[in-house]
Parts: structure tokens; C-alpha cells; sequence
């Protein structure tokens, strides 16, 4: 597995769509209500994307072996679908959880991040998974300096869910991410710690945990992208793309609009 450590002029260029990707997220935010169609935040975000900050939408008509285009320019997944959600005409309504997940590419880099929305208020049960899966990821995070593995940050993800009566999605993990949307190296959401490749300065990659409130079983709809769980539980997703430094990491999507991190993170995460 060749696993690209970026040099200090390539993490310029990825700190910037970083930031980007941060700022359409912080955008969007105030939008996310009660009668709001997903089509319309995507309108909303390409418009954005194009006009304001330069940037391409990587999702738009992005096409993996296998599958059609996708075709709109962000991902949007309520309640029960896990990741991959196709924005439609349907009005979002009180109580729902959607993740908005998106991807920029600036001067060729790109910048992944996705965030939890609660549309209202919320049931306790929503507010508990959107909250606890928020700090599963930055648990993951956490473990990420060099000499540290893969490994350490499913281990991480995973105790921590299990304990808390989660199940971890583990069809989709994390990837390495720079010039291409997805590389090396595969990141778990579960796993031993100790195990798999050995943390380096200049890796950079998302972490992106998906944890459901019932069983971890998924299943994908007619539309070739939607992904659901199999017995309509919950699920929620966070996403940050992270650097490896010589010290510990960066979190580059971080904004000034994001949640702030928990109170247990121990350094410095915004670029």
C-alpha cells in the first residue's frame, strides 16, 4: 500500500479547501429548518460553492466504478439513511436528523466534511446519537500522531459506541484524500488497537464515523446511492479531514461555525 505523505506546499493547498469546505457547511447552517427541501440546500450550496468561493463541487457527477453519476452536488441522509442520501423535493419537518455531507476541490485539492443538523428540536433519542457519534469522532481523532496505527482509531470509535449501545457502520470507513477524492489509506470505524499501518507526518485523511441506534446491518435503495439501515434505526455521521503533524494532528475542516470540539480534546485542532 503506497500511502502519499504531503509536503509543506501540498498541505498549503489543503488547509485552503479545508477551510472552504468548513465555510459551505457554516453557510448552509442557518438554512437547515423545518419546510426546506434538500434540493434547495443543494441549490444553495452549489450556488455558493461557484460564486462565493471558487470552488467545484466534487460529488456532482462524481461516477466510482459500478455506479451511475451521482447527481447532485452534495449528500443529504435523514433519520434512518446512513450515508449518500440523493437531495430531493421533500420538505424536512420537525424532529427529522440529516447529515449534510460535502466535498470541494480548489486549485485541484480536495476537503471533506460532514456535519449532523436536527431540524427543531429533536427527540432525546435523536439528540443522543447526533451527540455521542460527534464524540466518537473526535475520540478517533484524538489518537491520530505519528508512530500511532489505523488501528488505534476504530478501536477508539468502536469501544466507545458499543459502550454506549451503538452499532458501527463498517461497509464504509474513511480514506486518504488530497489530489483524489478517495486514496489510501483506509480508514476503519473499528478494529484492534496496535493493528494496520503506522501513522506518518504529511498523511492526511478523513475520519467519519457512522453509528446507528439499532443493529449496524445496511442495505441500498433503487437509486443506486441511498444507503438505509436494515431495521430503520437512526443513524448519524460525523466527518473531519485531518493531518498527521510531527506533533499530533490538524483538524483542516474546522471552522468558525462548527461545533466546537468536547471538552476532553487536549490540543489546538483548527488550522
Amino acid at each position: 500500500m503506497s500511502i502519499h505523505l504531503h509536503t509543506e506546499e501540498e498541505i498549503r493547498g489543503m488547509r485552503v479547501v479545508g477551510q472552504l469546505t468548513g465555510r459551505l457547511l457554516d453557510y448552509l447552517t442557518p438554512f437547515v429548518k423545518p419546510g426546506i427541501t434538500t434540493n434547495e440546500i443543494d441549490r444553495l450550496a452549489e450556488t455558493y460553492t461557484t460564486e462565493v468561493l471558487g470552488a467545484i463541487s466534487a460529488p456532482l457527477n462524481y461516477q466510482p466504478p459500478g455506479y451511475a453519476p451521482y447527481p447532485k452536488s452534495i449528500c443529504t441522509s435523514i433519520n434512518h439513511q446512513v450515508c449518500h442520501g440523493i437531495p430531493n423535493d421533500k420538505p424536512l419537518k420537525k424532529g427529522d436528523i440529516v447529515n449534510i455531507d460535502v466535498t470541494l476541490i480548489k486549485d485541484g485539492w480536495h476537503g471533506d466534511s460532514s456535519r449532523m443538523f436536527i431540524v427543531g428540536e429533536g427527540s432525546i433519542a435523536a439528540r443522543r446519537l447526533c451527540a455521542l457519534t460527534y464524540e466518537a469522532l473526535w475520540l478517533g481523532i484524538e489518537q491520530v500522531r505519528p508512530s500511532a496505527h489505523l488501528g488505534d482509531i476504530g478501536h477508539a470509535i468502536q469501544s466507545f459506541a458499543e459502550r454506549n449501545g451503538l452499532s458501527v457502520v463498517r461497509e464504509f470507513c474513511g480514506h486518504g484524500i488530497g489530489r483524489k477524492f478517495h486514496d489510501e489509506p483506509q480508514v476503519l470505524h473499528y478494529g484492534r488497537p496496535g493493528t494496520l499501518e503506522r501513522l506518518e507526518a504529511g498523511m492526511i485523511f478523513t475520519i467519519e464515523p457512522m453509528l446507528n441506534a439499532g443493529r449496524r446491518e445496511i442495505k441500498e435503495l433503487g437509486d443506486g446511492w441511498t444507503i438505509v439501515t436494515k431495521d430503520r434505526s437512526l443513524s448519524a455521521q460525523w466527518e473531519h479531514t485531518v493531518l498527521v503533524t510531527p506533533t499530533g494532528y490538524e483538524v483542516l475542516t474546522q471552522s468558525e461555525g462548527a461545533p466546537p470540539p468536547p471538552a476532553f480534546v487536549k490540543q489546538a485542532v483548527a488550522a
